[in-house]
């Protein structure tokens, strides 16, 4: 199931739109912007977990947490392994060109046909959050689903094992929340990790949240996250 590259490692680093790329591309932002002495507060979701992680292996200084790391339904070992992993890495990996026209098609659609199309494709959630529709929206652009998909298609390559070394460095800092129903993340990535790191903050979802809680969800997550850090 995974991808082939024989890209240079040079080139890889200079791949704005890949993981690296990003990861490379948040640790800039941070170094020109945010002042040495600024306390950061990291919350990441899915791949935006391992994103977290890579930050703080390659500038712990940087990263030195004065509060705590949350870590959301987090993408951060075996993601070609994971049963959504299974089915979405060979589509990504090998079959992603063949939706660039249909996408590139449907960014041709007037505005409210748009909007109209991803009412309908959100219709069977119980209670959508509506906000999620314009931004929903925007994503029908061919550049940026050909990025999104790329870059995906990556993680499915270099996202394997688990980096514990990481882990174990900043466990008293770090909050793991894993989903009972997440097929990006199954429950027993969860069982592995809490073995593993017993002493560490991890927790299982009790709520039935899906992994893309931002479409129904936000605000209670977005709730939970902000009591665990002021109870911190």
């Amino acid at each position: 199931f995974f991808c082939h590259s024989f890209v240079s490692a040079q080139s890889i680093k200079e791949d704005v739109f890949g993981l690296n790329g990003q990861i490379e591309h948040k640790l800039a932002f941070l170094r020109k912007h945010v002042p040495r002495d600024t306390n950061l507060l990291l919350i990441g979701h899915s791949i935006g977990c391992y994103i977290i992680l890579e930050m703080m292996k390659r500038d712990p200084e940087l990263l030195e947490l004065d509060k705590k790391a949350v870590m959301l339904f987090p993408t951060i070992e075996r993601m070609a392994c994971s049963p959504q992993g299974k089915v979405m890495t060979p589509v990504l990996c090998r079959l992603r060109y063949a939706f660039y026209l249909p996408i590139f098609l449907l960014s041709l659609f007037p505005e409210r046909l748009k909007v109209s199309i991803v009412r309908l494709a959100l219709r069977n959630f119980y209670a959508v959050d509506t906000s999620i529709i314009p931004a929903t929206v925007s994503l029908i652009n061919v550049e940026c689903a050909a990025n999104g998909m790329y870059m995906v298609s990556q993680e499915m390559r270099l996202v394997v094992e688990r980096d514990n070394a990481t882990v174990r460095q900043h466990l008293s800092k770090l909050i793991f929340y894993y989903g009972a129903t997440d097929h990006w993340c199954p429950v027993q990535y969860y069982r592995d990790i809490r073995k593993d790191f017993p002493e560490g903050d991890i927790r299982l979802c009790e709520r039935g949240i899906r992994h893309a809680f931002v479409l129904d969800a936000g605000e209670e997550m977005a709730n939970m996250t902000a009591e665990w850090i002021f109870d911190d």
